[in-house]
């Protein structure tokens, strides 16, 4: 027997909303994005969750994101991240999930978050989380600016390759591991492993589930880190399961009200 590990998806999983498309207000105050590319970045998004399964549906999403992010500062879209993840990411971090992972954690088990999201993004909120292995989208890099090509798009059965390799190179079992997610898209992570878990499934994924009598959990408690340090009993995992067997476009209209009763109130430190 080797060791086992537990791979967690990231979004509507592990934080209740899309991280690519919460780091689009402030790409979008940067000007890195325009507002046609918010409304696009989320229908792409959309697709990839309705169809993600399909290989040239993966493919235009893959590409698309490539053109999207060309020629853009690497040490910006960081600097991004790092300035706006307390506030964009940290209060819609799962309490149950948390939770969970660290119940792995104390088991002795590596935990791995797995994401079709750029690996910029999906580190810091694995750092939030206490976890440290990450597999996630990789784009190029040219002079310090993303050239357009993409290196490695964490989706699908690239997500398997990539769960194989680390499997390989830690030495995991993975008839003895764990994997967590929302979506039909990663059907092949969950069936590579021994201890496959849907969470908060979408209808195919549940049905899927039920087929082969899968656990099915539903998170339902987003809750700011301080909050959930004070809070830990009040929201036990158990509590989240149902048993065995059983994004949209980023508020810009919100933002511009945000950003006008901002000006019109003194400056707050965030």
């Amino acid at each position: 027997m080797g060791r086992s590990a537990a791979f967690f998806d990231l979004d509507k999983t592990v934080i209740a909303k899309s991280s690519a498309l919460a780091f689009g207000r402030p790409f979008y105050r940067d000007g890195l994005i325009t507002r046609r590319d918010v409304v696009k970045s989320a229908y792409a998004q959309l697709m990839f969750r309705l169809g993600g399964t399909d290989e040239q549906t993966m493919a235009r999403t893959r590409d698309y994101l490539a053109t999207l992010c060309k020629g853009w500062q690497v040490e910006q879209v960081r600097q991004i991240v790092a300035e706006t993840l307390h506030e964009l990411i940290n209060p819609y971090v799962y309490a149950e999930a948390a939770a969970l992972i660290e119940e792995h954690q104390a088991a002795g088990r590596d935990v791995v978050l797995v994401s079709a999201s750029g690996d910029e993004m999906v580190r810091p909120i694995g750092a939030l989380l206490g976890v440290t292995d990450v597999i996630a989208t990789r784009m190029a890099v040219e002079d310090g600016r993303y050239s357009g090509e993409v290196e490695f798009y964490a989706a699908g059965p690239s997500k398997v390759d990539a769960v194989g390799e680390l499997a390989t190179a830690r030495g995991y079992d993975l008839a003895d591991s764990y994997a967590y997610s929302d979506s039909y898209s990663d059907r092949p992570l969950l069936e590579c492993v021994g201890h496959p878990t849907v969470v908060n499934p979408d209808r195919a994924l549940r049905k899927l589930a039920v087929e082969n009598s899968w656990p099915v959990l539903e998170f339902r408690h987003p809750i700011p880190l301080g909050r959930r340090l004070r809070e830990r009993p009040a929201v036990p995992v158990a509590a989240a399961a149902l048993g065995v067997g059983v994004g949209v476009a980023i508020g810009i209209a919100w933002y511009g009200r945000h950003r006008r009763t901002r000006a019109a109130t003194p400056a707050v430190t965030a």
